[in-house]
């Protein structure tokens, strides 16, 4: 799949967990690791930004388009 998803990397960069970001976003931990292994087929623009607030970056922090 062409779009990266490096929620990980922030998350790590930022030392939080992934249930206190699903915590701070209020979306469940499940959601939240489908979003994290790249299995989403889409995402809000409201849960893109709770993420990018929660963690302090901007959405091609977490997004990245790579071509085939």
């Amino acid at each position: 799949m062409p779009i990266i998803v490096n929620l990980d990397i922030i998350l790590a960069k930022r030392g939080m967990k992934s249930n206190e970001l699903a915590e701070q976003v209020g979306i469940t931990t499940a959601n939240l690791s489908i979003l994290k292994t790249g299995k989403a087929k889409a995402i809000r623009f409201s849960t893109l930004e709770a993420i990018c607030k929660a963690l302090e970056c901007q959405p091609s922090d977490i997004l990245e388009y790579v071509e085939d």
